[in-house]
């Protein structure tokens, strides 16, 4: 089974919650390229195995999903020694094969009353890791339409996916709790997404106006700081992000720049 079969039958699964979910993380950046104000690319996304399901905490769900996962294939493997436990949802060979992870926004100190973490959360049959950063990319989430043309199935399926400029917005808050491979990959994914959407900076301004950048609070002013010094000159992350991608060359400095460029204009800089 290819991933995007294995992902199709995991948005198979869970389409009655299809208005509560928002697909985040690599899965997102891949939908964004189905959206029909996406630029056509030639480069293949970047690869990832995973796929990440955010909800909000707050928010009612009725219903099992984890019987809806189960139904479709997926088995529950767990990780871990917190309570309720780090919950992957499986489709194939643990160490090999597709998975999916809910996810739903922390808040707070990140530990209970007691001292113990508040990392989990049990919801509608599911366990789901609770991320700080993690609640603006359910902030005015965009609708991606998979159908016959672009994915195999028999009949249409929306599905919701973080908005892009959300998407990128989050990688800036979250750099500080990454590893070194892994900022590079957000700024490779940040890079890509300007590229998707080159011909929407204009209507990414009017957002971050308007929905994306009121939705940050106290955040904005951090947004705007993390982007300065993330691209105002080279830097080893940048360098490493430039040597991820197998079937195309780019350098370091076109992502500086390119990506420079674009924030400037969302931000007004």
């Amino acid at each position: 089974m290819n991933d995007l079969e294995a992902f199709i039958q995991l948005a198979q699964a869970l389409a009655p919650w299809r208005g509560k979910l928002v697909f985040v993380g690599g899965w997102a950046h891949r939908l964004h390229r189905l959206h029909p104000r996406a630029t056509p690319q030639a480069h293949q996304p970047v690869f990832t195995r995973d796929t990440d399901l955010a909800f909000s905490a707050a928010e009612p769900i009725e219903g099992d999903m984890k019987a809806a996962l189960e139904g479709h294939g997926f088995k529950e493997q767990f990780s871990g020694e917190l309570k309720p436990p780090v919950t992957h949802y499986s489709l194939g060979q643990q160490d090999k094969g597709f998975y999916a992870e809910f996810l739903t926004p922390l808040a707070g100190s990140g530990f209970k009353r007691g001292g113990q973490p508040d990392a989990t959360l049990s919801k509608a049959g599911v366990i789901a890791q609770k991320i700080r950063h993690l609640d603006i990319l359910l902030v005015d989430p965009w609708v991606v339409n998979l159908n016959p043309q672009n994915a195999p199935l028999k009949a249409p399926l929306d599905v919701q996916v973080a908005n892009p400029l959300a998407f990128m917005v989050q990688k800036f808050l979250i750099q500080s709790h990454r590893p070194a491979k892994k900022r590079a990959q957000d700024i490779l994914y940040i890079f890509d997404t300007v590229g998707l959407f080159a011909t929407q900076l204009e209507a990414f301004q009017t957002m971050w106006e308007a929905i994306i950048g009121p939705a940050l609070g106290k955040s904005r002013d951090e947004v705007l700081k993390l982007n300065e010094q993330t691209f105002s000159k080279l830097t080893d992350d940048v360098r490493n992000a430039a040597l991820i991608p197998q079937d195309r060359k780019i350098s370091a400095e076109e992502i500086r720049s390119t990506c420079q460029f674009a924030f400037e204009q969302v931000f007004r800089l």
